[in-house]
């Protein structure tokens, strides 16, 4: 299985939790770490080459911290552009149709933040859900989102566990619906 990481975010070198994630994720075999604000730093997305490191990949990952219950805007501009009508979807598309796709967040809130009665009064599983509802319109398989929450207070060991588990849980064949018989 290939996987392509795409990384977004606005000053990666400053982030403290998704770069680690970044680097350990990299070192992983069949594995592409793709740094988007790095690729365009003008922002001015090359489609085309966007779309063939999609079709090269069986695994979509996009890394990113959870700003405002979004993605950062770099994130936003790139599914306006490459997950097109008659690439991504449509009756002439499906290039991403089969893929899976994995969400993978870091947040600043505790996981307790996330849940009804919580300070943001929403899981994070539905505060993802424009993502999924993107994922069943390509056709792709939505994979349970990773998190990595509260890292406010993470402390060194506690990073390096969650980029351990971050690696096992995105590289892991067995999360993929297509994997198992019975999953609908």
């Amino acid at each position: 299985m290939k996987t392509l990481v795409i990384v977004v975010h606005p000053n990666l070198a400053a982030s403290r939790i998704n770069r680690r994630l970044a680097e350990e994720i990299e070192q992983q075999d069949h594995v592409t770490v793709h740094r988007l604000y790095e690729a365009y730093p003008d922002e001015q997305i090359d489609i085309a080459a966007e779309q063939q490191l999609v079709e090269q990949h069986d695994r979509i990952v996009l890394q990113f911290p959870f700003y405002w219950y979004s993605s950062p805007s770099l994130l936003k501009k790139w599914q306006d552009l490459v997950l097109t009508y008659g690439w991504a979807y449509g009756s002439e598309g499906g290039k991403f149709r089969g893929k899976d796709l994995l969400i993978a967040i870091s947040t600043g809130s505790p996981e307790t933040a996330y849940a009804p009665g919580g300070r943001n009064h929403y899981t994070l599983a539905e505060l993802l859900r424009p993502f999924q509802a993107t994922s069943n319109l390509i056709g792709a398989h939505y994979l349970t989102p990773f998190s990595v929450d509260g890292v406010h207070q993470y402390t060194d060991e506690q990073l390096e566990q969650s980029a351990k588990e971050y690696v096992r849980y995105a590289l892991d064949p067995a999360i993929s619906p297509k994997n198992n018989a019975n999953a609908h």
